[in-house]
């Protein structure tokens, strides 16, 4: 099939690698470097290799938590340029790297433990300190009345939120001498004494409340001497904790590039290990296979070939019984629409992929929706600007095939603008131009809404019968029974079974046809019918297939009249815009004076911005949505499944920077 109206995917080899196990790290490391190996699941490993495996991915994990916990230090985030390339690094032996990591991370969590204590200290006293000062206004208190526990009596200082305390407060005055609180918004500080006897149930209510005893050194010192004691030493501690983070900051700071490259050289080996479960190990030697794409087989053989000294490749193609990865081959400028068919599933292996027709349906549908100038380049600098907000990870090669799909898009809407002379919808009009349409001809197809009507139903005729082609071919191609009747019916009823309901029951006569043509129509219709009813009894069964039948061609006349949402969406986003202008027209001249035609013009300004901001993010959206409905619903279920397994070759990935620090 023309690779410009749908494409195959590329053609894939099976590829077994067989080495001896002393070489199967090296292995791995050749055709993960290559990243072109699509990894299948062969034969399981013995329980001992399991072990084996476990244990390494268990140090590797182990090195990237130290190393995450290392980074988690900084308090801004840094953009990190690789001191040289991964693979260098990667292809040292584990053993190294797991020694250098573990020297660099004991020496940065020294100074880590470093900060522990002082920070406890220093995290309490503040604590204290701020639980206590409203207490410090009590000259006569001092630490040993705030924690007394004698024969008698008791006292303690508890804290509470102010919604429990209020809860609380009848329950524990039955149980105490004397008490006071003092309030701090949301918490309460609450002294209280009482009789020995009750300080277990005082000290329950308190904890099943959620709240908490505070801890009060046995000290013979007022609040307000603790107060200036403390307030020094916690002052000291935050001169020490400062020095102590700057020296860790400094020293993680001096070996960053390394942290880094050490982080993405544990995550590549960690993705090696989880391929190397799905390996297969025999006795003596090393099994691993999967699929290649076959333009990319003999430099990939050749590059393991001269990397292992004993191996051993075969290599095959793909069996009729076999469901081999997929990996789509399009032209460049066609691979953004690639996102659009996965959206809707990758096809399978021996499946055409609709990107091509995709590519032109979505693009031409979106920009007869949109239709503007200036609202489709908007459309592409919001995917250039602002689309980025809404993912985790823009970088991305998903997310750039996206992108560009807007772009294209967007870029159709322009040229149609242009064509049509939209600006804003008809904002030209009221400065003053009175047509910027490059062809008339589209300016009154597009803003004429029983044109654009009929416009959007043959683009719609059009394009669902290119989808029933594509179905009559797909079903020859895969011999399934019933499609050749079924098909030729629907076309055979388009062809000549509408044209006689026209004559016959609208009196709707189309030219040079004459009265033998219709009666002929007329049994081509009813053979048409006979046709679908077959088609529809072999498919589905008897009792299905007579019920079913109908609903074929019903179904002919609702997909044709569904895209007629070209045209509403079309006018709708041209006619909101219309009113939009209109608007800003009446204000502008509205108020009387001079300072009334000033603020009606900001009046009118205000209304242009936010209205046709308004208008072009509803045009998108819906243009996009819809244009995606018109491709899955109204087309690809007419000739496509779907259902494969996506290409994912175990590749070394490298990045020339990475962002670290705070939010990593």
């Amino acid at each position: 099939m023309l690779p410009l109206f749908v494409n195959s995917p590329e053609d894939m080899s099976k590829v077994r690698v067989l080495t001896m196990r002393d070489y199967s790290e090296k292995t791995l490391k050749a055709l993960h470097k290559a990243g072109v190996l699509h990894v299948e699941q062969s034969e399981e490993l013995t329980p001992a290799d399991k072990a084996l495996i476990d244990n390494e991915r268990g140090e590797v994990s182990k090195l990237l938590t130290c190393i995450n916990s290392v980074l988690g230090e900084l308090s801004e985030e840094q953009k990190v340029s690789f001191p040289q390339d991964t693979e260098v690094i990667y292809t040292r032996p584990f053993s190294e790297l797991k020694s250098e990591v573990v020297i660099l991370y004991d020496r940065i969590s020294n100074l880590q433990h470093r900060t522990v204590g002082p920070g406890e200290e220093l995290k309490r006293l503040s604590e204290l300190n701020r639980y206590l000062e409203p207490l410090a206004q009590q000259d006569y208190l001092r630490l040993n009345d705030l924690n007394f526990s004698g024969k008698h009596f008791f006292s303690r200082v508890f804290v509470l939120t102010s919604e429990a305390y209020e809860s609380l407060r009848g329950q524990l005055e039955n149980h105490l001498v004397e008490s006071f609180a003092v309030d701090m918004g949301e918490e309460k500080i609450f002294y209280a004494i009482g009789k020995s006897g009750e300080r277990q149930v005082v000290e329950s209510l308190v904890t099943e409340a959620e709240g908490k005893v505070l801890q009060i050194p046995q000290d013979n010192l007022t609040v307000r001497e603790f107060l200036q004691a403390t307030g020094d030493r916690i002052h000291s501690l935050e001169q020490q904790l400062a020095e102590l983070y700057r020296d860790l900051r400094g020293e993680i700071g001096e070996n960053l590039e390394k942290l880094v490259l050490y982080r993405e050289v544990l995550s590549t080996e960690a993705e090696r290990l989880l391929v190397l479960e799905k390996a297969s190990e025999a006795n003596y030697v090393f099994l691993i296979e999967g699929w290649i794409p076959e333009r990319n087989t003999e430099a990939t053989l050749s590059e393991i070939r001269e990397s292992i000294d004993y191996v051993y490749i075969d290599t095959r193609k793909s069996e009729e019984l076999e469901d081999p990865p997929t990996k789509l081959r399009n032209f460049k400028w066609l691979q953004p629409f690639e996102v659009i068919v996965k959206l809707f599933d990758i096809p399978k292996y021996r499946e055409w992929d609709p990107t091509p027709i995709i590519a032109y349906s979505f693009a031409l549908f979106f920009g007869l929706m949109m239709g503007d100038v200036i609202y489709g380049l908007g459309t592409i600098l919001i995917a250039r600007f602002l689309l980025r907000m809404f993912t985790d990870n823009p970088e991305t090669e998903g997310f750039k095939l996206f992108q560009k799909l807007i772009y294209i898009s967007g870029g159709v809407a322009v040229v149609i603008g242009l064509l049509s002379g939209t600006y804003l919808g008809d904002l030209g009009e009221y400065l003053g131009i009175k047509n910027l349409a490059l062809v008339k001809g589209i300016q009154e197809a597009l803003q004429t809404p029983l044109t654009f009507i009929g416009l959007s139903l043959i683009i719609g005729f059009i394009h669902v019968n290119i989808g029933h082609v594509l179905g009559l071919l797909q079903g020859i191609k895969n011999k399934v029974k019933g499609t050749i009747p079924g098909k030729a019916g629907l076309f055979l009823l388009e062809l000549c079974g509408i044209p006689y309901i026209l004559h016959a029951m609208l009196s709707i006569d189309i030219p040079f046809l004459n009265a033998l043509v219709y009666s002929i129509f007329g049994y081509v219709l009813v053979l048409s019918i006979v046709l679908i009813i077959i088609s529809s009894v072999i498919q589905k069964g008897a009792f299905l297939g007579g019920i079913f039948w109908l609903f074929d061609i019903t179904g002919l006349l609702g997909d044709v009249m569904s895209y007629a949402r070209i045209a509403g969406v079309g006018l709708a986003t041209f006619y909101l815009a219309f009113c939009f202008n209109l608007m800003a027209d009446l204000f502008s001249s509205m108020l009387p004076g001079v300072v009334g035609h000033i603020l009606g013009l900001i009046l009118a300004v205000i209304i242009l911005l936010v209205g046709h901001i308004l208008n072009l993010v509803l045009g998108a959206l819906t243009g996009f949505i819809h244009s995606l409905r018109l491709c899955f619903v109204e087309f690809l279920f007419k000739f496509y499944e779907g259902g494969g397994r996506e290409y994912s070759p175990f590749k070394l990935k490298t990045r020339q920077s990475i962002t670290v620090g705070a939010k990593s």
